[in-house]
């Protein structure tokens, strides 16, 4: 699974690829269409007082993307914790199918006043199914 992505002239740098920050923005809508999948709304979740800072990325630059290209992000659960999980998520090239860009993610559960909590059930719940397929 994953999503696609098209790469616009807005996403490119002077280059001519892909600027390295727009990844993060790929990454992210990617994780929200992978909760989205699953049954769980990150937007009913921040309304229930639960927002997923990212608490650490480790991101691997392989090759880049360039104007037009088809993208395709995809997100696997790597770790479930009390607080927190992990996602593995990979961008890579529809027409030839080149990793460009690979990331480990970690977002922990937090209030609105940043303090961490529990995982709410639902998203542990999707979370868990997603582990056991694995």
């Amino acid at each position: 699974m994953g999503i696609e992505i098209r790469v616009y002239y807005e996403d490119t740098d002077a280059g001519g690829v892909v600027y390295h920050a727009n990844y993060l923005g790929f990454l992210e809508r990617s994780r929200t269409e992978f909760l989205r999948e699953r049954g769980v709304s990150v937007k009913e979740l921040a309304d229930q007082g639960a927002i997923f800072p990212v608490i650490r990325m480790e991101i691997d630059y392989r090759s880049p993307a360039v104007l037009d290209d088809l993208l395709r992000v995809t997100t696997e659960l790597v770790k479930l914790g009390k607080t927190s999980f992990t996602v593995r998520q990979r961008v890579v090239r529809g027409c030839d199918g080149q990793l460009l860009v690979e990331a480990l993610v970690t977002l922990v559960c937090a209030s609105a006043a940043l303090r961490a909590k529990r995982l709410p059930p639902a998203l542990v719940q999707a979370l868990q199914v997603e582990q056991q397929g694995s």
